[in-house]
């Protein structure tokens, strides 16, 4: 295998290892240290490798690399408006770590517009759109424009597919594609710092059986952001961010005319639907990956802060913080949400009930945080239709 295809193939198998696994875990590590060291055998008689995507084929310098087949990456990476990438002999592992970060997010979110675009964030590689003369790729002495992250468009509408596909996999199989929920989470992360300040791109419901799908997206946006507002790190706004996607998981097992009855719950079906959080929790588990952060808020987001709530504890204690701001993320979009047996309340009505229960339902630091939260980015809160352009129910 020849050094450009070598260190082709360890670039796509970074990015896939990446998308799988979170920043410092071994795999991710391993996956990054081995194509960045592809890449230094490479530039060890190429300084400035430069390759072109062109659908079919991948061509290094003024070569096409036959060898590669049908490459799958080539292909995706020219849909993504990266046909062009060029290499410095000084790109340090920090900054082409951030750069398949990046190609990462172009790779696998659906709502990049390659025809917008601003400034990238890594150094010594420069990717670009081609301009073709005939078959050949541009001289390497012009170099590319940067085509960096693009524009944020907020329908979400493939986050929302990839979440309904996700719960199908476990009602059908028992198996949680985690891979597809760090996917949605990264999208989500994506959009919400798509303008100059973070936004929260929250979904509106079209149809009432569009609740789970689209709470579970809205909880999972208003977690991160409450965990980003209250100072905690990144691997921690991705990981409470996984766990508020995945809290209501255990709602797969409740009927559907039981989540969607119009009017009040029977006890029979009330004690049906109390069960979703010890159910969500062993779905998690079971699925054999190592999210027991998201099986105890799976567990915990109906818990009060005074011991009420469902499940019941047998010993008192307290719940892990990212249950604690999961559950006032939950009950802020819950109540903001038309339901068949209820109107959706307006916002500022439901901050107020957050205020007036905390300490009792809520916990104080989480709840008086959200508060504050929304009221300082009520400008910045935009709500996107599953159906754009469709009269809102």
């Amino acid at each position: 295998m020849s050094e450009p295809i070598r260190f082709l193939v360890s670039f796509g198998q970074a990015i896939s290892t990446m998308a799988l696994y979170g920043a410092g875990h071994p795999a991710r590590e391993r996956a990054l240290d081995r194509s960045y060291r592809s890449l230094r055998d490479l530039q060890q008689y190429d300084p400035r490798p430069a390759f072109s995507f062109l659908g079919e084929e991948t061509v290094y310098g003024d070569t096409v690399l036959r060898e590669l087949g049908d490459w799958e990456w080539g292909g995706r990476l020219a849909q993504a408006g990266v046909q062009r990438m060029e290499l410095d002999p000084d790109v340090s592992r920090e900054a082409y770590e951030d750069f398949l970060e990046q190609m990462m997010a172009r790779l696998t979110l659906a709502f990049i517009d390659s025809a917008e675009s601003r400034p990238a964030a890594h150094s010594g590689i420069r990717i670009g759109t081609l301009g073709i003369r005939g078959d050949t790729p541009e001289p390497r002495d012009e170099p590319a424009a940067e085509v960096p992250v693009a524009r944020i468009s907020y329908s979400l509408l493939d986050e929302a597919a990839s979440v309904v596909s996700m719960h199908n996999e476990v009602q059908e199989r028992g198996k949680l594609p985690l891979a597809e929920a760090e996917a949605v989470v990264r999208s989500l992360s994506m959009a919400m710092h798509g303008d100059q300040q973070m936004i929260l791109p929250l979904l509106q419901l079209r149809e009432f059986d569009e609740y789970t799908t689209t709470h579970s997206l809205n909880v999972s946006v208003l977690t991160m952001a409450l965990t980003e507002y209250i100072g905690l790190g990144a691997t921690d706004v991705r990981t409470f961010g996984v766990a508020g996607l995945l809290h209501d998981l255990g709602k797969v097992r409740v009927p559907p005319e039981i989540l969607n009855k119009a009017g009040k719950l029977t006890d029979e079906e009330r004690a049906i639907m109390q069960t979703h959080p010890v159910e969500g929790a062993k779905l998690i588990i079971e699925s054999g990956r190592e999210l027991d952060l998201a099986a105890a808020v799976a567990h915990e987001h109906h818990i009060m802060i005074n011991g009420g709530g469902y499940p019941s504890f047998h010993y008192r204690r307290d719940c892990h913080k990212a249950s604690q701001l999961v559950h006032v993320c939950d009950v802020y979009d819950a109540l903001r949400t038309n339901r068949p047996y209820r109107a959706a309340w307006e916002s500022e009505r439901i901050l107020t009930y957050i205020e007036e229960r905390s300490g009792t339902e809520f916990e104080p630091d989480a709840s008086s945080a959200f508060v504050r939260m929304m009221r300082e980015k009520e400008q910045g809160v935009r709500i996107s239709t599953l159906s754009p352009g469709e009269e809102k129910r």
